[in-house]
C-alpha cells in the first residue's frame, strides 16, 4: 500500500465547503445545500441500521442456526461497528457527498473511487426494485383492486417526488419512517422482555425466562458451523449503516453528526438487532414452526397475545420498505452526483437546481430503478435474478474498500489536517487488518454456499468489469492534474483551486 501517492500530490488544494471536487455541501445554486437538520441526521443514523431484512429475514437465520444466531448477529455487528468507526474517522475529518468513494479516490487512486462508487450506485438502484416490489405486495394485499405493478409504480413516483423537492423533504420523510421503526423495535424489546420474565399483564406466553435458549437441543443445536451459515444469512440486513456519512455533507454540522452516529452505532446494533432477536428466541423455542410460517416477530407477538399481530407487523415492514426506498434513492443519487463532480459520471449528474437538488442524478437513478422493477415482473428468474446476484456481494466489497482506504487516509489526514482527526479507529492499524480478515473470510466462506457462491462470483464479475473499464478509461483519458499549490501563498492556492475546478468541470464522461 505504500506505493500509492499521497493526497497532497494528487490534489494539494485545500477543500472548502462549497468545493465541487470535494463533494461537500455548498450553500449556493451550483451545489448541494445544507438542508438536513441535526434531528434528521440523528434519526437517519439510528434508523439506518434497521432494514426490512431484519423483520422478514431473521426467521430463516433462526431456523438455520437456532439460538446461536445471536453469535452470528454479534459477529456481523462487530464487523459493522469496526467499519463504521473507520468510515467515521474519515467522514468526520472530510465530510463529502461521495463518502467512501471520495476517500478511496483520494487515498487509493481514481480507479478505486470510480469502481466502488458505481458498484454502490448499482447496488442501491437494484434495491429500489426489490423494495418497491416488497411494498407493492403488502399494499396489494390491503387494496387488491390496484395491481402489484401499479403499487410499485406509485411508491416509486411518490418517493421520487419527495427527493426532487429538497434534501429537507427527504430528511423529514426519513425522520418519520425511521422514527416508526425505532419506536416499534424499542416497544417490541420492552414488551417482549416483560413477557419473558412473566410480568406482562394479560400475556399468553408462560414466561420461561431464558430457558428456550437451551431447551431445544442446546444453544448450538446444529453445531458451531451453523453460526457461519447464520452470518451469511444476516450480513446483508446491516447494509445502510454508512448512509449517514453520505448525508452528512448536506447537514448543518457534518462533523458533529458523523461523530455522534459513529459513537452510537454499538448500542444501536445491540438494542435493535441483538435485543430484538434475543426476545424472539426467549419467547419461543427456536424450532417452533410459527417462526418460519408467520415470521419471527409476528410469531413472538402472537405468543404474547397481541391482537392482529400480523397486520401490525405488515405496517412496520411497509414503513421499513418505504424508508429503504427513500434512502436508497437518496444514496444512489448522491453517489452519482459525487461521481459527476469528480468527472467519473456524466457532467449533468453534477448539476443542481436552485434548491440544491441534483435533479438529473435523481432521475437517472430512478429510471434505472423503474427498469429494474419492470425486469422483476417480466423476467424475474433470468434478467432480474442476474441483477440481484451480481450486486449481492457489493456490501462486503464496500466494507473491504473502506478498510483499505482508512489504512491510507489516516496518514494523509495526520500530515495535512491533524486537527480534524476527532474520531479515531481503535487500535489502529491492528483492528483495521482484523476487519479486513473478517470480511475476506466471509467472502471466501460464501463460496462454500450455493446461493452465496453465485452472488460472490457474479458480483466479482461485475466488479472486474467496472475496474477494467475505469483503468482503460483512465489510461486513454487521464484526469487533468490540479495545479500544485504546495506551501505557496493563499492567493496561489485559491488560483490553483479555481484551475482545478475548471479542469474537473471540463472532464467529460
Amino acid at each position: 500500500m505504500t506505493s500509492q501517492p499521497s493526497l497532497a500530490k494528487a490534489d494539494s488544494t485545500p477543500r472548502s465547503p462549497g468545493d465541487p471536487r470535494s463533494g461537500d455541501s455548498g450553500d449556493n445554486g451550483d451545489g448541494l445545500k445544507a438542508g438536513l437538520k441535526n434531528r434528521h441526521l440523528s434519526m437517519i443514523a439510528i434508523g439506518g441500521v434497521i432494514g426490512a431484512g431484519l423483520f422478514v429475514g431473521s426467521s430463516s437465520g433462526i431456523a438455520a442456526a437456532g439460538p446461536a444466531i445471536l453469535i452470528s448477529y454479534a459477529l456481523v455487528g462487530t464487523m459493522v461497528v469496526l467499519v463504521m468507526r473507520m468510515l467515521g474517522e474519515m467522514a468526520a475529518a472530510r465530510p463529502a457527498s461521495g463518502s467512501f468513494s471520495t476517500y478511496a479516490d483520494q487515498a487509493l487512486g481514481r480507479w478505486a473511487g470510480f469502481s466502488i462508487g458505481w458498484l454502490y450506485w448499482f447496488f442501491w438502484v437494484v434495491v429500489l426494485a426489490v423494495e418497491a416490489t416488497a411494498g407493492a405486495v403488502i399494499l396489494n394485499g390491503w387494496i387488491p383492486a390496484v395491481p402489484q405493478w401499479g403499487w410499485a409504480l406509485i411508491v416509486m413516483l411518490v418517493l421520487t417526488a419527495t427527493n426532487l423537492v429538497s434534501v429537507g423533504s427527504y430528511g423529514e420523510f426519513e425522520f418519520w419512517f425511521a422514527g416508526i421503526k425505532v419506536v416499534a423495535i424499542g416497544g417490541f424489546v420492552i414488551i417482549g422482555l416483560l413477557a419473558v420474565f412473566g410480568v406482562l399483564p394479560g400475556s399468553d406466553n408462560p414466561g420461561e425466562g431464558f430457558a428456550h435458549l437451551t431447551d431445544a437441543g442446546g444453544f448450538m443445536p446444529k453445531g458451531a458451523g451453523a453460526i457461519l451459515t447464520g452470518v451469511l444469512m444476516v450480513v446483508f440486513s446491516f447494509m445502510g449503516s454508512e448512509i449517514v456519512t453520505l448525508a452528512a455533507g448536506e447537514s448543518e454540522d457534518p462533523q458533529r453528526a458523523v461523530t455522534k452516529a459513529t459513537n452510537s452505532v454499538i448500542w444501536r446494533i445491540g438494542v435493535f438487532y441483538l435485543g430484538s432477536i434475543l426476545v424472539v428466541i426467549t419467547l419461543l423455542p427456536w424450532n417452533d414452526k410459527s417462526i418460519t410460517k408467520d415470521g419471527s416477530y409476528v410469531a413472538a407477538l402472537n405468543s404474547i397475545g397481541i391482537p392482529h399481530a400480523g397486520q401490525v407487523m405488515n405496517v412496520i415492514v411497509l414503513t421499513a420498505v418505504l424508508s429503504c426506498l427513500n434512502s436508497g434513492l437518496y444514496t444512489a443519487s448522491r453517489m452519482a452526483f459525487s461521481l459527476g463532480r469528480r468527472g467519473d459520471a456524466p457532467k449533468a449528474f453534477a448539476r443542481t437546481n436552485s434548491r440544491g437538488v441534483p435533479q438529473t442524478a435523481i432521475l437517472g437513478s430512478v429510471v434505472f430503478g423503474f427498469v429494474a422493477v419492470w425486469f422483476n415482473y417480466q423476467w424475474k428468474d433470468t434478467v432480474f435474478d442476474f441483477l440481484l446476484n451480481s450486486s449481492g456481494a457489493v456490501a462486503l466489497f464496500v466494507w473491504l474498500m473502506i478498510s483499505f482506504t482508512q489504512l491510507r487516509m489516516r496518514g494523509i489526514i495526520l500530515r495535512e489536517e491533524p486537527e480534524k482527526l476527532v474520531v479515531k479507529m481503535w487500535l489502529f492499524p491492528y483492528l483495521t487488518w482484523v476487519t479486513i480478515a473478517m470480511i475476506s473470510f466471509v467472502l471466501v466462506y460464501m463460496l462454500t454456499d450455493e446461493t452465496g457462491r453465485k452472488q460472490v462470483l457474479l458480483s466479482l464479475l461485475a466488479a472486474a468489469f467496472v475496474v477494467a473499464f475505469s483503468l482503460v478509461r483512465e489510461k486513454v483519458r487521464p484526469r487533468e492534474a490540479v495545479a500544485g499549490a504546495g506551501v505557496g501563498a493563499a492567493a496561489t492556492e485559491q488560483g490553483a483551486g479555481l484551475a482545478g475546478d475548471q479542469a474537473a468541470d471540463q472532464t467529460d464522461f
